[in-house]
């Protein structure tokens, strides 16, 4: 039997909500399976710990997760902790701990969704961001001098990397070609940043010799939300920095149907360290507790999570399942106009895959 030791990080407001349905539906994968099994340890790692100890997690925490196959992300966050703490005390950490310097997050509408586009539908919505995960605008470089005095000055810097952004970018190209793109749309800001973009548009140039059969397309960033909205059927694999990816795939989320519908996966490529699956959602505390979280984002980030660990066809029948579900309609939680619970939701999605077990022994 296949065994994968899954560390399990459900964290704050509807993020254990949804992270709840995502296991549900890994024990349907094992049982359709038959011969692979999951063991999950949860971790009580967010703002909750930090209020009570001062710390999101251990100080052995990284150390803890090394040992694991994979990590499930629920969300991150609560009113009474600052945004900066909760990400740059756990998130953050592990992803640029374990390398994860690919965040690749689909940009698909599913089928039975509407998109808030008019005249759009799944045959022009379905495209892939590959966002730099680890350095970039988000490196934690910069200064803040003179608190409080007239002459109080504040320095953010952005860091490129030459390895950084040649891995991030031939990661683009070699997922361009394995999904038969004869393109690679790249964000950059070229005009008015006039160090960091330029040396990043180089380096696409210089890697795409390799690549003579796909065509590098640049688009400043500005250009490129506003084509995400009239024209996303132009697109099939889009590459950007990590603050550009970061806005551009939430942009992306909302023309296919919402953030509760958006997975992604941070990820190692190597499998020298664990990746990391998560919902791009926040942890939504106005609605925490109320058991009407969409767990669809969760389910999705677990499918990326079987693809990654090398079972693509399991993927599929989670993703398969999922899409059957929105069709039917008949189970929908309020944010897709239903008035269905996150559980009702992860029941049905659990029932369509176990109802595939003959499909595949």
């Amino acid at each position: 039997m296949e065994k994968f030791i899954i560390a399990n990080i459900p964290g704050d407001g509807i993020g254990p909500e949804v992270m709840e349905e995502a296991i549900k539906v890994l024990g349907a994968v094992e049982e359709i399976h038959g011969n692979l099994h999951f063991g999950i340890d949860s971790f009580d790692w967010n703002c909750k710990r930090y209020i009570e100890t001062g710390r999101m997690m251990p100080e052995d925490g990284l150390e803890t997760l090394a040992a694991y196959d994979a990590i499930l992300f629920g969300a991150v966050g609560s009113p009474e902790v600052p945004d900066h703490i909760s990400v740059w005390e756990l998130i953050l950490p592990i992803r640029k701990q374990f390398n994860q310097y690919i965040n690749l997050r689909p940009i698909k509408l599913l089928k039975g969704v509407e998109s808030p586009l008019a005249n759009k539908g799944v045959e022009h919505i379905d495209f892939v961001v590959v966002r730099e995960n680890t350095e970039g605008e988000y490196s934690n470089s910069g200064g803040h001098l003179h608190v409080g005095t007239p002459y109080e000055v504040v320095i953010q810097n952005s860091v490129f990397t030459r390895m950084g952004s040649e891995r991030v970018i031939k990661y683009a190209y070699e997922l361009a070609r394995k999904r038969g793109s004869k393109q690679l749309s790249v964000a950059t800001k070229s005009n008015a940043i006039n160090f960091s973009m330029p040396f990043w548009d180089n380096i696409v140039k210089e890697i795409g010799k390799d690549y003579k059969d796909i065509e590098s397309k640049f688009y400043h960033i500005d250009a490129l939300v506003a084509f995400f909205v009239a024209k996303p059927e132009i697109f099939d694999v889009v590459v950007g920095s990590n603050l550009f990816g970061d806005i551009l795939t939430d942009l992306g989320a909302a023309i296919s149907g919402g953030l509760g519908l958006a997975p992604s996966g941070n990820i190692n490529p190597e499998k020298e360290y664990p990746s990391m699956f998560e919902a791009i959602h926040g942890s939504a505390p106005d609605i925490a507790g109320k058991g009407i979280a969409n767990p669809i984002a969760q389910i999705w980030s677990t499918s990326l999570m079987l693809e990654h660990l090398g079972y693509p066809d399991l993927a599929k029948i989670v993703l398969d399942s999922i899409e059957e579900v929105l069709l039917e309609g008949k189970v929908r939680t309020p944010d897709l106009g239903g008035n269905s619970t996150t559980s009702d939701v992860g029941n049905e999605i659990t029932s369509k895959i176990l109802s595939r077990k003959q499909t595949i022994n």
